[in-house]
């Protein structure tokens, strides 16, 4: 469907009161907005380039509101248990907040179980890969795959942490044959 055509039928359905704005994600086929910045992984900070990353091979970028919480634990934790998994399909998983350095450096040791590193997510980067919630300083839970070549090859938009994980283990998988 084109853009044209999806933006005439939410107009549609907006009109007739049948349905909210969609989620505004970033789509598929886009170029992933290239970033450096402050991470941790195992308690120790970083400096975390995705256009590093991507020389290596597809990245995992998952948005997530804030460490600690019930969600963001869990999320993480699921991540953690996936690693071997990401790993073998040669996948890099950076979990992104506005968290200050200092929690994700505790967050990465306790919750990411030094599995994969977390990330700080400015206000420029959240609003960069519209993961910005509207008069809040936290992100939506986000999760994109980004290809090595930068563009975006799965977005996944849900408040819900479960499905998170297994959403992009597939697009990663499926980059990987």
């Amino acid at each position: 469907m084109t853009n044209y055509l999806r933006n005439l039928a939410a107009a549609s359905l907006l009109a007739l009161g049948l349905a909210s704005p969609a989620a505004a994600e970033l789509p598929v086929g886009e170029s992933a907005p290239v970033f450096s910045t402050r991470a941790a992984l195992a308690g120790e900070e970083f400096g975390f380039s995705l256009r590093s990353a991507l020389a290596k091979g597809p990245v995992v970028i998952y948005f997530y509101p804030k460490a600690f919480t019930q969600g963001c634990t869990l999320e993480a934790n699921a991540f953690a248990d996936n690693m071997p998994e990401f790993k073998a399909a040669g996948a890099t998983v950076i979990g992104m907040s506005a968290d200050d350095i200092a929690t994700l450096k505790r967050f990465s040791r306790e919750e990411c179980r030094d599995a994969f590193a977390v990330g700080v997510a400015s206000a420029n980067l959240l609003k960069a890969y519209d993961v910005a919630r509207e008069n809040s300083p936290l992100a939506k839970r986000t999760s994109y795959v980004i290809a090595p070549d930068g563009k975006i090859t799965m977005v996944y938009s849900n408040s819900d942490y479960r499905e998170h994980v297994s959403r992009t283990l597939a697009a990663v998988k499926a980059l990987s044959k």
